[in-house]
């Protein structure tokens, strides 16, 4: 038999799930999964969770929330060399990475996903230590993230943290950094930098419209100093995918990035604070397995999705 552990975030998606649980264990237990949960307790709980179900060698791990539970998750796992499945029903306020590998919102889609998707190796960052799945990021406009009201964020999602960074942006400076990707180097006065492993940052679909989930490169993108009128039309361009031309946004690819001032620069991984600078990025190629459905894994892998009909009933 398969086993598979339920790790889910009490409080998440207006504590709805508790409700589902009795029908969402059926349903794992129909798909042939002797399956038991985990109902987390406070921060890091979620990656505890994780670790003893890789060392209970369970075949399946799925987190119920949003990103922030996802990372946790994540984290867990890749303390092993042995990892199960990661499935995602995704819960949260901010859900960007389930966004990005196509997982629906929805329920009992998510759980369909889960039991009949495929498994995608997707690319894992890390960053002195810790992980991250979907964005890294510094620079004092990455702080507001913290600081945006719970209330607001339940409303409008990660939108929360650009609507308070354009009320901080005036009382704002930017940072003399130093940024070394690969075998390149910029190093100049920064209000920002991103450092991303998908194409859905913060609500934006189309930040790095070439982000592919499985090469083993991070987008970089660099923004230089900017006043309020140019960080707002920066963000209105940004929704268009129009911001690469931008003369003060820097866009490279890159497999390590490594990130150091002479300031204490505070850092936002997966939304959350990550540590502060200095820092080394690392992408772990295909690192991480997720259930997704079938369609973005044929794209991720670049396979025909079109129908081809057996030998012999094209010859009919």
């Amino acid at each position: 038999m398969k086993t598979a552990r339920i790790i889910y975030n009490p409080t998440a998606g207006k504590e709805t799930f508790k409700d589902q649980l009795s029908n969402v264990l059926t349903r794992f237990e129909n798909a042939g999964y002797i399956t038991s949960t985990h109902a987390t307790s406070g921060p890091d709980d979620a990656t505890y969770a994780a670790r003893f179900a890789c060392e209970q060698n369970f075949d399946l791990v799925v987190a119920v929330g949003g990103d922030g539970t996802v990372n946790e998750v994540i984290n867990g796992l890749a303390d092993f060399n042995e990892r199960p499945d990661l499935g995602i029903i995704p819960m949260g306020t901010v859900n960007d990475f389930t966004h990005a590998l196509t997982i629906p919102n929805n329920l009992e889609e998510a759980i369909d996903t889960i039991l009949s998707g495929e498994t995608a190796k997707v690319d894992l960052g890390s960053m002195n230590g810790k992980h991250f799945m979907n964005i890294a990021g510094g620079g004092k406009i990455t702080e507001v993230s913290y600081e945006a009201p719970s209330k607001l964020k339940a409303m409008i999602g990660s939108l929360a943290y650009y609507i308070k960074g354009i009320e901080l942006v005036p009382q704002m400076r930017s940072i003399n950094l130093r940024i070394e990707y690969d075998d390149d180097v910029f190093q100049g006065e920064v209000m920002l930098f991103l450092i991303g492993l998908t194409n859905s940052i913060g609500g934006f679909e189309k930040l790095v419209p070439d982000a592919k989930l499985n090469d083993g490169y991070f987008s970089l993108l660099i923004i230089e100093d900017v006043n309020l009128a140019e960080f707002a039309h920066l963000l209105s361009i940004a929704m268009k995918g129009e911001h690469l031309k931008h003369p003060k946004v820097h866009y490279f690819k890159a497999r390590e990035v490594k990130v150091s001032s002479f300031e204490e620069v505070q850092l936002n991984l997966d939304g959350e604070f990550g540590g502060v600078l200095p820092a080394h990025f690392k992408n772990k190629k295909e690192f991480l397995k997720v259930r997704v459905p079938l369609a973005f894994y044929q794209e991720l892998n670049g396979e025909d999705m079109e129908y081809s009909l057996p030998d012999t009933e094209q010859e009919m």
